[in-house]
């Protein structure tokens, strides 16, 4: 509530109530991350949005299966899609690089030739210039093959990093792709001086004058090792759910060979993808007078 309430004293208005809701409304953006990564989260997260409460997505346009999610995108344009903004490319072997040729973007680079393993590298290495020439190739090519946004995030949090959050911001602005922005909590102030070395509180106040919107609240992991100790997580969280705009962070995957070689913790995104497509899921939203929102509506109110 206390986002919700910060908010209103900016606008007039609550989030839920610049989007027609009642400002006591809950509503739930179910977000799933890294599509295009590979086949097994692509199937995945088209299943879960098709079949399941997954209400938007958001397609790492570097990797190798983006051109599957590319032509689905074309063939379902009134999916809500976004750009998961990726400068990262964190498995062992499974790798990818930059878009924009590697000879204009080193510091994006590691000594393998391809993006860094994980966002403090990536902060330590590579110049705000070349993150911004990046992210706009991968904006750019996503258009090229016919998608078109309703809003970009960042994949691992690296463009949340002090010094590449001006970029995130201007990127979106002069694009006029809403970028996803969480309100600033006193914990994310906290995290953004600790971690970032930048006023979040500051920076919002800024952004907020420009038509940037904010997230009331933000999820963007589940506890548990088992399936059911993680759905027990996002029940819990549906039940405790406050008023206003909340994002619930997902990522899907099958079980199958694929995933299994690429990653670790195939386990946990298949447990996810399994909650956000099981029946159950969605009478508990229902029965709780949840209200299930994308980015599609979200972005109407960007930079107004």
């Amino acid at each position: 509530m206390m986002a919700t309430a910060a908010m209103a004293q900016e606008t007039g208005k609550t989030l839920a109530e610049r989007l027609g809701y009642k400002a006591t409304d809950k509503l739930l953006i179910i977000h799933a991350d890294d599509v295009g990564m590979c086949h097994s989260v692509n199937v995945a997260t088209i299943n879960a949005m098709e079949k399941g409460v997954v209400t938007c997505a958001s397609i790492m346009v570097p990797c190798p299966w983006f051109p599957e999610i590319a032509r689905y995108c074309r063939e379902h344009p009134d999916r809500d899609f976004g750009l998961h903004l990726t400068l990262t490319s964190e498995w062992g072997l499974y790798r990818w690089r930059p878009v924009t040729p590697i000879d204009q973007v080193p510091g994006l680079l590691d000594n393998e030739g391809f993006m860094h393993h994980s966002e403090v590298q990536t902060a330590m290495n590579a110049s705000p210039a070349e993150v911004e020439k990046e992210i706009r190739a991968q904006i750019e090519r996503a258009k090229q093959f016919g998608i078109v946004a309703t809003h970009i995030d960042s994949h691992m949090g690296t463009l949340f990093a002090g010094h590449f959050y001006p970029v995130y911001t201007k990127a979106g602005k002069e694009t006029g792709i809403m970028p996803m922005l969480p309100y600033p909590t006193p914990m994310r102030i906290a995290q953004a001086k600790q971690e970032f070395h930048f006023d979040a509180e500051a920076t919002y106040k800024e952004l907020a004058k420009q038509g940037f919107v904010f997230l009331d609240n933000l999820k963007e992991s589940a506890e548990g090792k088992t399936l059911e100790e993680r759905r027990k997580h996002y029940y819990d969280a549906l039940r405790n759910l406050q008023p206003g705009v909340t994002e619930f962070i997902v990522h899907l995957s099958l079980d199958d060979e694929e995933i299994r070689h690429i990653t670790g913790n195939w386990e946990a995104r298949w447990n996810e993808y399994q909650i956000m497509t099981d029946p159950k899921t969605r009478e508990l939203i229902d029965s709780l007078g949840i209200k299930l929102i994308g980015y599609r509506e979200l972005s109407k109110l960007a930079f107004k």
